[in-house]
């Protein structure tokens, strides 16, 4: 992952594309390491939530998504960013997928569904005014992932169209900022620490690996163990782990560990013993035994 800084280094890339109507638009690409990715898309997805939309966009088809209020989860789990709202959700691989706690996803294929390059983008008309702003992702393989739709000037409110001359231009502080910070490298990231990066401890809440559901106990435990130590880790309860038996299952994301057949008794010392003192619990480790590296 490499060390955290709070200053992106330029990429100094502009590539200009003609629109097949007329105009063109204009790519200025950025880092997409996950210490550049990670702080930008926390920051629109949960702290501009109300500035961004998701988009996918192909010749023949537009998917728009828009955030009515914060999102429920934004996480980083094997690689995928997830973000989870009350009507949809969304995954965006921002590191390698390495497949689970078996590592399942050959090289090529993690490769593949990685973010390989990241640009922030003007459509321009023909006379080369900017008319729509974003940010655009692509795969290993060159192809166009989802894009992120910044604040319009043009757009007003309920999608009004306003009139010519009379553009809203503060609704481009958003762009403005992103790039003066992403592909300028002019201003500090506005972090400290990757916020992607926080460390978490995940309880599987599935009916296939733990029929009685009764996971609540172990949420319980582990939050008053991280408490207890004064750890900053945040506690939740999640959808399937890839474990999918032996539970309750604990996935902790600081280095990639998953626990099986925890009670709140492991739980408390998943926390002591694992967190605070670095010592796995050996006999709860999935698989068993054995801590699978990418």
């Amino acid at each position: 992952m490499g060390e955290f800084s709070t200053r992106v280094t330029p990429l100094n890339r502009c590539i200009t594309e003609p629109l097949p109507t007329g105009g063109q638009i204009e790519y200025e690409d950025f880092p997409c390491t996950i210490n550049v990715t990670g702080p930008m898309l926390y920051t629109l997805f949960q702290e501009r939530w109300q500035d961004t939309q998701i988009g996918h966009v192909v010749e023949g088809g537009v998917l728009e998504l828009e955030f009515t209020q914060p999102p429920k989860i934004c996480v980083l789990y094997d690689g995928y960013l997830t973000v989870v709202t009350e009507a949809w959700h969304l995954h965006l691989c921002l590191e390698e997928h390495l497949g689970g706690p078996l590592a399942k996803t050959p090289p090529e294929l993690r490769q593949q569904r990685l973010i390989h390059r990241a640009s922030l983008y003007r459509r321009l008309n023909e006379k080369g005014d900017a008319r729509s702003w974003g940010i655009q992702f692509w795969n290993g393989a060159g192809e166009k992932m989802m894009n992120l739709f910044l604040p319009n000037p043009f757009v007003g409110e309920d999608e009004d169209l306003l009139p010519e001359g009379k553009p809203q231009l503060d609704k481009l502080s958003l762009y403005q900022e992103l790039r003066e910070i992403y592909v300028l490298g002019i201003r500090p990231i506005p972090f400290e620490n990757n916020p992607l990066k926080r460390p978490y401890l995940a309880v599987c809440r599935s009916s296939r690996c733990y029929p009685s559901r009764n996971w609540q106990p172990i949420i319980e435990a582990l939050q008053q163990a991280v408490k207890e130590a004064g750890m900053d880790v945040y506690v939740m309860s999640s959808g399937c782990l890839e474990v999918c038996k032996m539970g309750p299952v604990v996935f902790y994301s600081g280095d990639r560990t998953w626990y099986t057949r925890v009670n709140p008794d492991v739980a408390r010392r998943i926390v002591r013993e694992h967190l605070v003192q670095g010592q796995l619990i050996k006999n709860h480790l999935y698989p068993p035994g054995v801590k699978v590296e990418g």
